[in-house]
């Protein structure tokens, strides 16, 4: 089966298209034929070696990707959830060769489910770990109907999934935007929209004097957002920042491999894209053959919606 991945770590030029073996299917277990990866600030990572220590698999190759979408080929014992034949979307928790980006995937039945009606698997690729993440993120926030949450980087893949299903969730939402994604953020949902830069807290706090609620923070600002949240507000991370200490605000680092296998939770988002509630955005396909390039495109920044990886 192809793969893309990597044999050493470094930038995108190690990225190579790889043969690798199937992988076995055991109980409670789905093999997926993937016909789509999205690509995430994570597989960046996992390629430039920054999981290196915690993957307890220290042999090439390593296989990126947390995201995948195509057809159930084969189902093992107790397995109720799809059936061969089904079209379904999932999230990778990736482990050695063990990655989104390889054509034939072994995962979790409860890390699958079926792709929202009406959209391929291009575009199904695109919600599994984004919509996780963002759904973890309001779930550790727990913030009641009505109240106030801020959300930077909502322009972004996690960013735009926290606006819309905040808004779902009945709360009021200022988000950040550069100029020239206002229009993007507001069709999003946002009820109220600042500027982005190093002083979106003072921009946030000139529309809500006492503070919001919580804040969501996929632009990764940390510190500097912090004096947007009210005294015992409470802040929900990425890349697991806890606060500055004082405990005048509640962090919360999201990690989504918490969230892998909650089927209820992956139901749900598919639920809300066939509603229309949930956005699912394509921003460019490639081949296997281009991952390097498509590596470069995400870290040049700007990038509204997902790179795919299609096979």
């Amino acid at each position: 089966m192809r793969a893309v991945g990597v044999t050493r770590f470094g930038g995108p030029e190690v990225l190579t298209v790889l043969d690798v073996p199937d992988e076995p299917l055991g109980a409670g277990q789905v093999r997926v034929r993937v016909r789509a990866a999205a690509v995430s600030p994570t597989d960046t990572h996992l390629r430039e070696g920054a999981y290196a220590g915690r993957d307890p698999v220290t042999t090439p190759p390593w296989v990126p990707g947390m995201d995948a979408a195509g057809e159930v080929v084969e189902i093992g014992p107790d397995v109720d959830r799809v059936a061969v034949g089904d079209a379904v979307m999932g999230i990778v928790v990736p482990t050695g060769a063990h990655g989104g980006y390889r054509e034939d995937l072994v995962l979790p039945a409860a890390s699958v489910a079926r792709v929202p009606a009406g959209a391929d698997a291009v575009a199904a690729s695109t919600l599994p770990m984004n919509g996780l993440t963002a759904r973890l993120s309001l779930d550790h926030l727990d913030l009641a109907p009505g109240s106030v949450l801020a959300v930077t980087g909502a322009a972004g893949a996690y960013g735009g999934y926290v606006v819309q299903l905040a808004k779902a969730d009945g709360l009021t939402v200022v988000a950040d935007a550069a100029e020239a994604d206002e229009q993007l953020v507001r069709d999003l949902g946002a009820d109220v929209v600042v500027r982005r830069g190093d002083d979106v807290a003072a921009r946030i706090r000139a529309e809500f004097p006492d503070g919001v609620d919580g804040l969501a923070d996929g632009s990764v600002q940390d510190a500097l957002v912090l004096p947007a949240i009210r005294d015992g507000g409470r802040l929900a991370t990425v890349r697991g920042y806890r606060g500055d200490g004082s405990g005048r605000v509640e962090a919360f680092p999201t990690r989504v491999r918490h969230y892998a296998e909650n089927a209820g939770a992956l139901d749900r988002l598919r639920e809300q894209a066939e509603s229309g509630a949930v956005t699912l955005r394509v921003a460019r396909t490639f081949a296997p053959e281009e991952a390097p390039e498509a590596h470069r495109v995400l870290a040049a920044g700007g990038v509204r919606g997902r790179l795919v990886i299609t096979f």
